[in-house]
């Protein structure tokens, strides 16, 4: 681990008496452990907290004890040894001449982190089958906990939590009555597991609709990205407007003053039937602390719980990266967040599967698809996995029908999600001994001859290669003027390679396959994953409604038009 963030998570340890004042002689845990929880099996168990200085601590679950004093600044930290998975429901007791606290129905299984915006946000009871599926929800031995949204300026300590009964901030249950608010991407992932592996699932889903790759990352890594730099400056100016205009006070007499002019345009615009002006949104003039900036989510919802035990990390975002300028950090702040959440746990090495954005939109061109921000956004996610190991990359774009950003179809995720894991983290094997395939065709290379393209795919991806119902839609080709044009292609069985060609394309140099904001595509193989959105060209690319220039080979060097 590196100084800086060695520096970080030592932080962590004294962060309640510099920053956020939680000194106390109560014994004290983190929100993040409650009732229900599941604790990972395999790896030494991390319990913290606050307490009176000088007082000894002790922890005891399943036969096991550990001891801690509690340091001058109210801090204690144990770790319990190693355990195997348990569906029993047992007690861990923390106790000290204090407190005591008492931690009920507690299981030892694998824990997964699910992090990212609204698509994995996206709840079980608002997916396609969810009303097949939350009547027969019967996995109490799978546990969710849904972290509350918190965006703060410095890092936290703990979560804020409102009461026992709310669904944010407390372990759930899959069962019916309490299941509807679980991750639905998380939620078909655990299922998976819990079969496979026969062992219970905790979910810790730390998602947030809307947010961007930048708020899940140290400002620390974040600050020497040039393309931050318009971030970082608009977060300070609206922080400073904050302060210097009487903060909470100063904020509700101009939202107050507001809504009063508003009201007095309004009658007018109604007395001479005119469209009415908006009504000022009360979110706009809160605490810009409060709200998504630069490395806001980690601090306020990643740091909190960075001692605990996991296996590993499933993580689904890129949608707001891809409208107007937010690629340009993007080519940085993807693979950050990968780095500083290892470093962050602890981890160099922790499983992290990425999820590809979805298709959405209904707009469609040759020009408009093949320069948009959404592709692009894809083969950073594309190149980001291709060069971290030890992580993964699930394609959806073939699980939207509505042109919405929101598929509703969110089991075949969950699914493909689980069949990296149990290949790549739990290294299954599957039926007959043979591997677990995750991962659709990957492509390789390209040869051109006699007009005519001819695509190969990595070795282990290309089993049964196709087309579905051998329709030949989502190819383009490009002859030497850079223009692309759809694309006719067949699969040779024999050599497990598609042959790309356009008739009118007679010397075709370049050819893209899933490229558009909306990918239409049928290419699989025989477990029917689909191929992954590839180029084999590395032209720079203007993305519409933005300025600069995407270059492949040089993402730091972004050229202003």
């Amino acid at each position: 681990m590196n100084k800086s963030m060695h520096a970080i998570r030592s932080l962590f340890f004294i962060l309640p008496f510099l920053v956020l004042g939680h000194a106390s002689a109560e014994l004290r845990l983190p929100n993040l452990f409650g009732d229900h929880m599941v604790l990972q099996a395999g790896k030494a168990i991390s319990f913290w907290g606050w307490g009176a200085p000088s007082e000894e601590v002790k922890v005891a679950f399943a036969g096991k004890e550990a001891f801690a004093k509690v340091n001058a600044g109210g801090l204690w930290s144990v770790d319990l040894p190693a355990m195997k998975k348990s569906f029993e429901g047992r007690e861990v007791t923390i106790s000290s001449k204090s407190g005591k606290r008492t931690l009920k129905d507690v299981l030892v299984g694998e824990v997964w982190v699910c992090g990212g915006q609204s698509n994995m946000e996206w709840t079980l009871r608002s997916t396609r089958d969810a009303d097949l599926e939350m009547l027969s929800v019967k996995h109490p031995e799978i546990r969710f906990i849904r972290l509350p949204k918190v965006a703060r300026y410095k890092p936290q300590d703990d979560f804020p939590v409102e009461g026992p009964t709310k669904s944010e901030g407390n372990w759930r249950r899959c069962v019916p009555e309490q299941v509807e608010n679980c991750t639905a991407v998380g939620y078909y992932f655990a299922r998976r597991l819990r079969r496979a592996l026969d062992t219970p699932v905790g979910l810790i889903d730390v998602s947030w609709g809307g947010t961007m790759a930048q708020h899940w990352v140290t400002q620390e890594t974040l600050r020497p990205i040039p393309a931050m730099k318009p971030y970082f400056d608009k977060f300070e100016t609206a922080r400073k407007e904050w302060i210097d205009g009487g903060r909470e006070e100063g904020a509700k007499k101009r939202y107050d003053a507001d809504v009063k002019e508003w009201g007095k345009k309004r009658a007018e615009a109604k007395a001479k039937g005119e469209r009415e002006p908006r009504r000022p949104n009360f979110r706009s003039y809160e605490n810009p602390d409060d709200k998504g900036q630069p490395g806001g989510m980690m601090n306020g919802m990643i740091l909190p719980i960075a001692k605990v035990a996991l296996r590993g990390v499933l993580f689904y975002q890129g949608e707001n990266n891809s409208f107007t300028v937010g690629w340009k950090p993007y080519p940085r702040t993807c693979p950050a967040v990968i780095s500083d959440w290892r470093k962050v746990f602890g981890e160099p090495d922790l499983p992290f599967c990425s999820i590809q954005i979805a298709g959405w939109s209904n707009r469609r061109s040759m020009t408009y698809d093949m320069n948009h921000h959404a592709s692009i956004v894809r083969e950073i996610q594309f190149t980001t996995w291709q060069g971290t190991k030890n992580t993964g990359l699930i394609v959806t774009y073939d699980t939207n029908s509505n042109g919405g950003i929101h598929p509703q179809r969110k089991m075949p995720v969950g699914e493909r999600s689980a069949r990296w894991a149990l290949a790549e983290v739990y290294e299954m094997k599957g039926y007959g001994n043979k591997p677990i395939e995750w991962r659709g065709p990957v492509y390789k290379s390209m040869e051109i001859k006699d007009g005519k393209v001819t695509i190969r795919f990595k070795e282990g991806t290309d089993r049964g290669l196709r087309l579905d119902q051998d329709v030949e839609v989502g190819f383009y080709v490009a002859g030497k003027n850079k223009e692309f044009h759809h694309a006719r292609a067949r699969v040779n069985n024999g050599d497990r390679t598609v042959i790309v060609w356009n008739d009118e394309i007679k010397d075709p140099v370049a050819v893209r396959y899933g490229w558009s904001n909306l990918p239409a595509g049928g290419l699989m193989n025989a477990r029917e994953l689909p191929a992954y959105p590839f180029r084999t060209d590395d032209w720079p690319m203007t993305p519409h409604q933005s300025t600069g220039s995407y270059d492949v080979n040089s993402p730091d060097s972004l050229r202003e038009n």
